[in-house]
């Protein structure tokens, strides 16, 4: 554009010479004409203005702080485990989560639909939490239950709420037994009951000879127990004494089958504490019995009832028999 700007201006002088005659003025003019500046006429586009503001720093107020929180809380709270305190716990920061968003929410005009889902979602967790809460609250125990679920259930994964359904089966009453008073004497006491030591310590005895010791959160009468069928009916065949004050929890035979037919969950449970009461108590008498040349007695002889009972009682208190040569007399 710049050389035909320059080729043009001289012949367009010379015309003017010859028409004005060597007018100084009209020379004088042309040649004070500078070329246009082309650039600066370009049109630009202007640039398409976007529907959404473009962020161009971050904010620092009290906004932003309540935003992080919540989602603090959010991740805590996707941080619970399974179980009922795990819900508690997951639901907790849930709401507290979605009370912040809720909050951070509100503080922006434009964030309606947030706001309204934050304040519903945090509607149901909150309820969701009070609920839990009186749940949590009915199933409060006594100290003597609540060492005996710690002990017993807890560790087979019983949750409180069938725990609180064996407790109302026994009506949460602990009985107590003197020192020295038979909880259940060999050929006469019905088995109509089971029933667990709380404290103290029982002595068992079977022909007026020691045959064990049964200790605190261990079944009474688990043997004489899974002997019988609902149906059938029996006496003990043992004696059980009290060594010292003892406390146990005692459920009728009658209404815990009423609560296996209710619950089969249940039934399994006690099955299975039951069996492992009976088993824990044969493998400690193989432990700690010994015949009379020192050896470990077989507990499948079917004449152990009738072994010294001397020996065993000390074996019971960890005093163990010396061994003795097979040649002795």
């Amino acid at each position: 554009m710049g050389r035909g700007v320059s080729v043009f201006l001289p012949a367009l002088v010379a015309r003017s010479e010859a028409g004005c005659g060597g007018c100084a003025a009209g020379r004088v003019a042309l040649y004070s004409m500078e070329p246009p500046d082309f650039e600066s006429m370009n049109f630009t586009v202007a640039p398409e203005v976007s529907a959404y503001p473009v962020c161009k720093e971050w904010k620092e107020g009290a906004e932003g702080s309540v935003f992080h929180l919540a989602n603090i809380f959010l991740f805590l709270g996707f941080m619970g485990g399974s179980g009922f305190y795990g819900l508690f716990y997951l639901f907790t920061f849930l709401t507290l989560g979605f009370f912040c968003s809720t909050l951070w929410s509100w503080s922006d005009s434009c964030t309606t639909d947030s706001f309204l889902w934050s304040l519903a979602i945090f509607a149901v967790c909150l309820v969701q939490v009070l609920h839990m809460s009186y749940r949590l609250r009915s199933f409060s125990f006594d100290k003597d239950f609540q060492e005996l679920y710690s002990c017993m259930f807890k560790r087979v994964g019983v949750s409180l709420s069938h725990f609180g359904k064996i407790v109302a089966c026994c009506d949460g009453e602990v009985q107590t037994l003197e020192k020295d008073r038979c909880f259940a004497i060999e050929g006469k006491t019905a088995i109509d009951k089971l029933s667990v030591l709380l404290s103290g310590r029982i002595r068992v005895t079977v022909n007026g000879e020691f045959l064990h010791y049964i200790y605190p959160f261990q079944f009474l009468d688990s043997p004489e127990w899974d002997s019988l069928q609902p149906s059938e009916e029996g006496v003990f065949q043992v004696t059980l004494r009290a060594d010292n004050p003892c406390r146990y929890v005692a459920w009728r035979r009658k209404k815990l089958y009423l609560l296996f037919a209710k619950h089969r969950y249940i039934a399994k449970i006690f099955a299975l504490v039951v069996r492992n009461d009976i088993a824990e108590k044969l493998y400690s008498l193989s432990d700690k019995t010994f015949d009379r040349y020192g050896h470990r007695y077989d507990l499948r002889l079917p004449c152990y009832p009738h072994m010294p009972g001397t020996e065993i009682e000390r074996a019971d208190d960890h005093l163990q028999v010396p061994v003795q040569s097979r040649g002795a007399p």
